[in-house]
């Protein structure tokens, strides 16, 4: 096993097991141990561990050019800006390598459009509690977990804090301020707490009403996860901008901005940029990914198979949370992280997603069998626990 603490800045506690290989569902560790991926790197791996389309496409581009700057056209580029153009209503992208860079972006894109229709004073965001768009000090403004801002102040300001779910605060909070709310469809972080029809179609209503942009941050809901393309898309909305990362290139990093047609002129040159994103090999991989999901019918099978592990879940009594292949099991006291390390015994990877909670996030090629195979394994161990 390869540990060195001594070499790196303590912020992760990082578990005892080192991997040394990946296949479909399954991770091995250095002592050849076997266990079932339902974090897949936190919603990252949709495709599982060593998927040979993804393999073969990462491979090719490895062979031609890894990076070239956005100054010039590569193939790959293009044909990953045409997969998500294809799966949302037109629009234009902007290619990044994080969700915090694709906030990021966000966050600027929001501003600049109230700026070039003449708003200069159209500044604020509204954000939701419990809300993570990420850790650097913009996307952390946005993030309305103050635990998480402790010893990062002061934040970027104009951001308007409104409580989950709650459609009269938001009525409230937006205004002729307002350049844009931000919501996850499924709040990620906090637990896996979707979001009320009700306030979704609100934050639609009131952001056309009131001249804002809604922005839907699909970093974590996006790419099939939730069982259709886009966590919105449960709601019957369309945002304006929408923000893309985690699974979009299926484990290589990157992230991205969307932004329907009508408001794709606010960014201009110099407006914003980025040295690798969108660089080839990204992007070949992301055009993968968008192939093998439509190929094998991946979007329908995060239903079908959320479906199964939530009923395997709920079969052994436990309270579920979420929709498709992205779904959080509430223990109703906080014993998560020790659910999480007995589970690792147990061969099975999960996530502690907070104190009470624990995440299921398995890659989208997962099977009923794996699912159930999933549910004895967790049950096993909070028996454990208990």
């Amino acid at each position: 096993m390869t540990t060195r603490d001594d070499l790196f800045l303590p912020l992760f506690n990082r578990y005892p097991v080192t991997f040394t290989r990946g296949e479909g569902v399954w991770l091995y560790d250095a002592d050849g141990k076997a266990y079932l991926d339902f974090m897949a790197g936190i919603a990252v791996n949709l495709l599982g561990h060593a998927h040979p389309a993804l393999v073969e496409a990462i491979s090719e581009q490895a062979s031609k050019v890894l990076h070239t700057t956005n100054l010039f056209w590569t193939e790959p580029v293009v044909a990953a800006a045409e997969a998500i153009v294809s799966h949302l209503p037109g629009g234009r992208v902007f290619f990044c390598n994080s969700g915090t860079e694709a906030n990021e972006a966000a966050i600027k894109f929001v501003r600049k459009h109230a700026w070039r229709m003449g708003e200069t004073e159209r500044r604020e965001i509204v954000a939701v509690e419990g809300s993570f768009h990420g850790r650097t000090l913009g996307s952390l403004s946005l993030t309305i977990q103050p635990k998480k801002w402790e010893g990062f102040a002061p934040l970027p300001g104009d951001v308007v804090p409104v409580a989950f779910d709650d459609v009269d605060a938001l009525d409230a909070a937006v205004s002729d301020r307002t350049a844009a709310v931000f919501i996850e469809p499924i709040q990620g972080e906090s637990g896996i707490r979707p979001m009320s029809d009700a306030f979704v179609d609100a934050v639609r209503k009131l952001t056309s009403e009131r001249g804002a942009l809604f922005v839907a941050d699909e970093v974590q809901t996006g790419m099939g996860r939730t069982g259709s393309w886009w966590g919105f898309e449960h709601y019957g909305v369309t945002p304006d901008v929408v923000t893309l990362a985690k699974g979009l290139a299926g484990g290589v990093p990157m992230g991205a901005l969307w932004a329907a047609d009508a408001f794709a002129n606010a960014f201009q040159p110099s407006d914003h940029a980025t040295t690798q994103g969108g660089n080839p090999l990204a992007c070949a991989a992301c055009a993968a990914v968008f192939a093998t999901l439509e190929k094998e019918n991946l979007v329908a099978n995060a239903k079908v198979v959320g479906g199964e592990l939530r009923g395997a879940l709920e079969g052994f009594g436990y309270e579920v949370r979420g929709r498709g292949l992205l779904l959080a099991v509430e223990l109703g006291r906080e014993v998560s992280s020790a659910v999480v390390r007995s589970a690792l015994a147990h061969g099975l990877i999960v996530n502690d997603v907070n104190p009470t909670s624990v995440r299921f996030a398995p890659p989208l090629i997962v099977t009923a069998d794996d699912a159930h195979e999933a549910a004895a394994r967790f049950h096993a161990a909070v028996k454990d626990v208990a």
